[in-house]
């Protein structure tokens, strides 16, 4: 049992959320160890490694057949962590807004939510990540690493584009959320027709 979870794309998993602590302890570190530039693009580079495990290990498991429920659930499971946790590092920065960062986590725990319960009920084919999700995911981890370099590099404005980004992110955050409520709803209404007791004929 141990074996099959400890595999080379589970691993890779298992190292993306241990660099979370890192991308977030790095602003901790004093001054005289990293300077704030140095802090940025440190955290950046742990960011852009952390997400490129997330292709990596989806590919390795697809190339080595080593494809697995665990890892499926801890894929997500890392992804969201990750994500929640920069934002939230962004937003004690300064540089994101609240409401922005509510937005993302907000969905995707409601989201998550709802995919573990139309699991249950068998229809979770109905809530299956689709199209506009996927578009919302890049924007956001192409916004995020933009965020948290901060730095301008010529003409090239990071926080400025970042900004757009991910407020483009949020929008289709919102946008997607509705549309798995939509394609949730007949679902959820059949299961709780099917609780509510019958009425009696007088």
């Amino acid at each position: 049992m141990l074996l099959n979870i400890l595999n080379v794309p589970n691993i890779l998993t298992f190292l993306r959320i241990l660099m979370i602590p890192l991308v977030i302890g790095v602003f901790y570190f004093p001054e005289s160890w990293l300077t704030g530039p140095e802090k940025n693009f440190t955290a950046t580079a742990l960011f852009a490694a952390a997400a490129l495990t997330d292709w990596l290990d989806g590919y390795l498991a697809r190339k080595l057949n080593q494809m697995s429920a665990f890892g499926a659930f801890l894929d997500p499971v890392a992804d969201k962590l990750m994500v929640a946790s920069a934002l939230i590092v962004l937003v004690w920065l300064d540089r994101l807004d609240p409401l922005i960062g509510i937005i993302i986590i907000g969905r995707e725990i409601a989201i998550s939510a709802l995919r573990e319960w139309m699991a249950r009920i068998g229809e979770a084919k109905s809530v299956a990540v689709n199209f506009l999700g996927k578009i919302k995911t890049i924007s956001q981890m192409i916004a995020i690493p933009l965020l948290l370099f901060h730095e301008r590099v010529g003409s090239l404005d990071a926080q400025r584009i970042g900004t757009y980004l991910i407020w483009l992110a949020a929008l289709l955050t919102l946008i997607s959320m509705v549309y798995y409520l939509k394609l949730a709803a007949p679902g959820v209404e059949r299961t709780l027709s099917g609780l509510t007791p019958g009425r009696r004929r007088p």
